[in-house]
């Protein structure tokens, strides 16, 4: 049941970002579709409740616990991102808006891009971890929290992982080609945040 709600709640995140920008946009409706972009992050609160209610009913934690951690926490670092990208793609696709800047290419432009990932990246591993350590003490059994623990390790491998690639970044920054100057700015009032 857990990895089914998480298949809906995903399902449902891109349901609620098309009417909200379908309201915001077509409709000319810019608070109604904001308030339904607001009521993307229920959608973790639900798949968070269920989860505890699951383990509270005495199912052995498992993949589908730590899945619904981990889905959880991606969601809220990387929700605002995704909605300001479909916004952007939005205007640019349905109402033939500007079309969206791309992500820098080269030097340290592209490098602080990268550590924008890695903090969202980081942020989630920590928030997934968190919250598989509030079930290992929920479940209070060592043997059956053995797959939380699991996952955890899991997410300091990804959190690790993405260091990795933007000091890599950092380190060794890619350069743009003789004679291309590469200029890369976003688009006012889209920064992000």
């Amino acid at each position: 049941m857990i990895v089914t709600l998480i298949v809906i709640c995903e399902v449902g995140f891109w349901v609620l970002l098309a009417a909200g920008l379908a309201l915001r946009y077509v409709a000319k409706m810019p608070r109604t579709g904001a308030a339904v972009l607001l009521c993307e992050p229920l959608l973790e609160v639900v798949l968070l409740i269920v989860t505890a209610i699951d383990l509270k009913n005495g199912a052995d934690p498992d993949f589908r616990h730590g899945l619904a951690a981990v889905y959880i926490g991606f969601s809220i670092t990387y929700g605002h991102y995704m909605v300001t990208w479909a916004d952007r793609h939005f205007v640019h696709r349905v109402l033939k808006g500007p079309r969206p800047a791309k992500p820098p290419r080269y030097g340290m432009a592209r490098a602080l891009h990268e550590w924008k990932h890695c903090l969202r990246t980081v942020g989630a591993a920590a928030i997934a971890a968190g919250l598989l350590q509030c079930a290992v003490w929920y479940v209070d059994n060592a043997d059956q929290s053995e797959s939380l623990r699991g996952w955890q390790a899991r997410m300091g491998i990804v959190a690790v992982i993405a260091v990795i690639v933007a000091l890599s970044y950092t380190l060794w920054p890619k350069q743009a080609p003789a004679g291309q100057q590469h200029q890369y700015e976003e688009p006012a009032g889209h920064r992000e945040r």
